[in-house]
């Protein structure tokens, strides 16, 4: 439970340097329709989240997320030993 613990509060981080708030219904906005993200500027996000977490997302899985929410679900599901 600790290591999802400190998962999230890693990616939370990543999040907050890009300026994205996670607190109410900010993590259900769309990354580039209600939070006018630059796909260039989103490919730094889940980048600096593969390497704080030193996890490796398919882009199979990450096609689905387009939610801060989302986005962590998905991390929390993905195998530490990968």
């Amino acid at each position: 439970m600790s290591q999802h613990f400190t998962q999230l509060k890693k990616a939370v981080e990543v999040f907050h340097s890009y300026g994205i708030s996670l607190s109410g219904q900010r993590k259900n906005d769309h990354f580039v329709q209600q939070l006018n993200m630059d796909p260039v500027f989103i490919n730094g996000l889940i980048f600096e989240l593969e390497y704080n977490l030193q996890v490796c997302i398919q882009d199979e899985m990450l096609g689905k997320a387009c939610t801060p929410k989302e986005v962590i679900r998905l991390l929390l599901t993905i195998p530490q030993n990968n």
